[in-house]
């Protein structure tokens, strides 16, 4: 990260205190924050004082730095953090959040949320609309896509952060053996997989189809890539069974059962046991997340180091890549009872600076379309500017905040269909249960 345009990131511990004192301070504000103490018991006087609670994506020190980085740019405003458990626990941050939010004392004032939790703290009235502090011009500097996700009702809730999206990863020897481009479009991907496979090279293509969330994601990405939706903008009116999305979860059946260029295997896999095949040279193509490039570039993990890129995932004929949007964003208590300086912090949050510093130093995929041109990003991960086109097509998932129950739904229903073949009665049959959640 540029000193230059973060001050304090990148020294030992990012502010002019001895390490002992810093964290000292810093373990005292975390648990006074977590016991709802105000502020004021700990930290410096003459400032307002604001709590920031985040789950633990990196080392604690990483984002104390980022924090005390602010406190020393300006003499208003000192921010506390509350640390919460990582995203692999989200489950638990969520209950956390609930907790901290549902009492309505105003702590924390600014926190981070799953784009999924969004229309939920929304609809609860936990979470401050932005759009007076942050207007339409200015929010197009960001992906349309996590835009939308962060927007419930027609009001921006939630701020971008970082963003991660499915994407397709596929063989360059293969491809280029074949003399075949890079698929855009599914029967490309399904011609190409088929032709590919042969010794070594066992499956054509590996996705995700675990009754669990991935499910989820994967059908988001194959039914926004035939323009089909599984709830409407409005959150109400339930598109799952309407024949966009049924060619999709056809399509995904048929890659395993009449194609069969997808091992059965996937009814069972997530991210991980999907991932393996692909790096032991297993597999033509892969979808997954953007922590699969590291490891198939790792010598000791994979066998296709340096035969291995990255594109948006395939379309419907005449229709557009869809990648299912993940990651998390920022958002103010409702409650706050600090509300300018929230404001202030959550802006500087937001600044170019601040995203290439998560790009650079955590691999944070940044939601800012300027930051992906940065030549010191593509000096120090050039990875990530491969994402852009593919973060262009990200979408979210179901915008609604019965999203915990809608998913529910459509992995049990999805998984159904995929077994069975009986897409017509599974997805009329999700969408009949949708119906009820949301309350059509």
């Amino acid at each position: 990260m540029p000193k230059k345009l973060i001050q304090g990131v990148g020294t030992p511990d990012g502010t002019g205190m001895r390490r002992r004192d810093f964290i000292l301070a810093s373990g005292a504000a975390a648990a006074a924050g977590a016991l709802g103490l105000p502020s004021r018991v700990y930290a410096q006087t003459g400032r307002t004082e604001i709590t920031f609670a985040s789950a633990r994506f990196f080392s604690t020190d990483t984002m104390q730095q980022v924090i005390e980085s602010y406190n020393k740019s300006q003499n208003s405003v000192h921010v506390s953090y509350i640390e919460l458990p990582p995203p692999s626990s989200s489950i638990e941050v969520h209950q956390q959040l609930v907790q901290q939010l549902a009492r309505k004392n105003g702590s924390p004032d600014v926190f981070t949320q799953d784009i999924i939790w969004i229309a939920e703290f929304a609809e609860a009235g936990w979470a401050l609309p932005l759009d007076h502090y942050f207007g339409s011009d200015e929010m197009k500097a960001y992906l349309p896509g996590i835009v939308q996700g962060c927007t419930w009702k027609g009001q921006l809730t939630g701020m971008p952060w970082f963003i991660d999206c499915g994407k397709l990863y596929y063989r360059t020897d293969i491809l280029e053996k074949l003399g075949a481009g890079v698929p855009e479009t599914w029967d490309q991907l399904i011609e190409t997989a088929k032709k590919g496979t042969g010794g070594d090279v066992r499956f054509g293509f590996i996705w995700q189809a675990k009754q669990a969330e991935i499910l989820t994601c994967t059908l988001v990405s194959f039914i926004g890539s035939n323009e089909g939706s599984i709830l409407a903008s409005d959150g109400k009116r339930v598109k799952i069974a309407e024949p966009e999305a049924k060619a999709a979860v056809q399509l995904m059946y048929d890659t395993i059962h009449k194609y069969k260029v997808t091992p059965s295997d996937v009814l069972t896999w997530d991210e991980e046991p999907s991932r393996r095949p692909f790096t032991a040279g297993e597999s033509v193509f892969l979808r997954n997340w953007s922590y699969v490039w590291s490891i198939a570039q790792d010598k000791t993990q994979s066998d296709v180091v340096g035969k291995v890129d990255v594109a948006p995932l395939p379309h419907f004929p005449g229709k557009k890549s869809a990648a299912c949007l993940g990651g998390y964003q920022y958002g103010v208590n409702a409650s706050t009872k600090n509300k300018d300086a929230a404001i202030d912090f959550l802006r500087w949050l937001s600044t170019p600076a601040t995203q290439l510093h998560f790009a650079i130093k955590e691999g944070f995929v940044p939601t800012r379309l300027a930051v992906f041109d940065e030549p010191e990003l593509a000096k120090t991960q050039p990875f990530i500017q491969k994402l852009k086109t593919v973060s262009l097509g990200a979408i979210p998932r179901p915008v609604t905040p019965k999203y915990p129950q809608v998913t529910l739904v459509l992995q049990s229903q999805v998984s159904r269909a995929l077994v069975s073949g009986d897409i017509e009665s599974s997805l009329n049959t999700a969408k009949a249960q949708i119906e009820k959640i949301v309350g059509t």
